[in-house]
């Protein structure tokens, strides 16, 4: 794993944070040093998901804003864990995963070769979507603009099956000011506990803050509802990292 040290160094200009080739080169270390519970959060939703496709008249799984395929690769492990001995529903099941970033793409294609899991490059806000089982999305709907959010769950919801799950992973903020200047030092100081600088810190922080744009939990909940889907629970929180399991 190749350390993350790419705002290790003074910029005289900071430009906005894209998923380019310096990024996907340090992309696993880069994550598990910024993002609270992430080691909890991708291989439980695998097995989420594993779980919920068995009772899936479509056994096609999107991931959307797929990365490096560490969702995608998650699903399949419990797939086969939980379905062994050639059992139809680990064999049938297919995975699209989906990023818009042609370096992250590329890059998961060398690293993880599975007949059942296809990597495409596509923007998933205009991405033609098929009848699927479930849908994942962790830390993805956080860059897009917040009227595409609605949107994008509004095709989901059209598209997946009465018994599928949706599972979608954020971060979050705070209603309450003091509560959230709290959690969001308490993340600073994750990051610092994790070997990053002030300066990789603020210059990182500086570069997303026109691409990254955060909302409350209560807002997930409002949209949703809008986008009409049934059901919402919130299985998992670390600080202001949360993830959500989704029906219709």
């Amino acid at each position: 794993m190749t350390r993350d040290q790419v705002f290790r160094d003074p910029k005289k200009y900071i430009i906005d944070f894209a998923f380019d080739d310096a990024v996907v080169d340090v992309f696993p270390d880069m994550i598990r040093r910024s993002v609270p519970g992430y080691e909890v959060v991708v291989p439980t939703t695998g097995l989420l998901a594993a779980r919920a496709l068995q009772h899936c008249e479509h056994r096609l799984v999107y991931d959307l804003g797929s990365s490096l395929g560490a969702t995608s690769l998650a699903t399949l492990r419990a797939l086969d864990s939980l379905f062994p001995d050639n059992n139809p529903l680990a064999v049938q099941a297919q995975i699209i995963g989906v990023d818009n970033s042609k370096a992250m793409v590329e890059r998961a294609r060398s690293l993880i070769e599975d007949e059942r899991l296809t990597f495409i490059e596509h923007d998933i806000q205009t991405l033609p979507l098929k009848p699927c089982g479930v849908v994942l999305a962790n830390f993805v709907l956080q860059f897009l603009p917040p009227a595409a959010r609605t949107t994008l769950l509004q095709r989901i919801r059209e598209k997946i099956d009465d018994q599928g799950v949706v599972i979608i992973s954020e971060k979050i903020r705070f209603e309450d000011d003091s509560e959230q200047a709290f959690y969001e030092a308490a993340h600073l100081d994750f990051k610092r506990a994790n070997g990053y600088s002030d300066l990789e810190i603020s210059q990182k922080r500086n570069a997303l803050e026109n691409v990254m744009i955060i909302e409350s939990t209560e807002r997930h909940l409002e949209r949703f509802d809008a986008a009409g889907f049934g059901t919402v629970q919130q299985w998992f929180q670390c600080m202001n990292w949360a993830s959500f399991l989704v029906r219709p």
